[in-house]
């Protein structure tokens, strides 16, 4: 199975060869179709791809589709790009999302977390005043940005039909 390489805003991107689990998972994301590993074993679904379970230590695994919506559980908003890419376009949103799928499995407090930035419907990052309206516990939807052949960026976007927070949770603001 060959590598692939791409660029994101002008940062190079590469998966090799050998790295079997994440050509899988990237080429269900190309066909804008999120999947995730679930254990032949116990069944349970894994997030970020891997060659064991995480829960009974299978290495029997199949991709499951999987519904790309959640919550945010987790957010940074980036005022300061390190990366040159990314100057034009702060403040971006990077969020850990809590997956409506499995969670509070095994434990309760546990969740899929899947993390991405923030985007407009068209996967595009998003301005300024929508990063303004998301925090903790924004309702968002997954969106996919195409970046070479075989290889689309999961990325999340307020899922605009869902019931929103009245007052989603966000660090203060100065």
């Amino acid at each position: 199975m060959p590598g692939i390489q791409a660029q994101y805003l002008g940062m190079p991107l590469q998966l090799a060869e050998l790295d079997g689990e994440n050509l899988d998972y990237f080429k269900h994301c190309a066909a804008h179709d999120f999947h995730l590993q679930a254990c032949a074993q116990c069944g349970r679904l894994r997030y970020p791809p891997t060659t064991a379970c995480p829960w009974c230590m299978s290495l029997e695994s199949t991709w499951k589709k999987v519904e790309g919506k959640g919550a945010v559980h987790s957010y940074t908003e980036v005022h300061h790009a390190i990366q040159p890419a990314f100057r034009d376009h702060t403040p971006y949103m990077v969020l850990l999302v809590d997956l409506d799928t499995q969670k509070g499995e095994p434990t309760a407090d546990e969740a899929l977390r899947v993390i991405g930035n923030l985007c407009t419907p068209d996967g595009k990052l998003a301005p300024p005043d929508m990063v303004k309206r998301v925090g903790i516990g924004t309702r968002v939807r997954m969106v996919f940005t195409d970046v070479a052949d075989g290889m689309s960026l999961p990325q999340w976007t307020i899922d605009e039909t869902a019931t929103q927070p009245a007052t989603p949770w966000r660090y203060p603001q100065e």
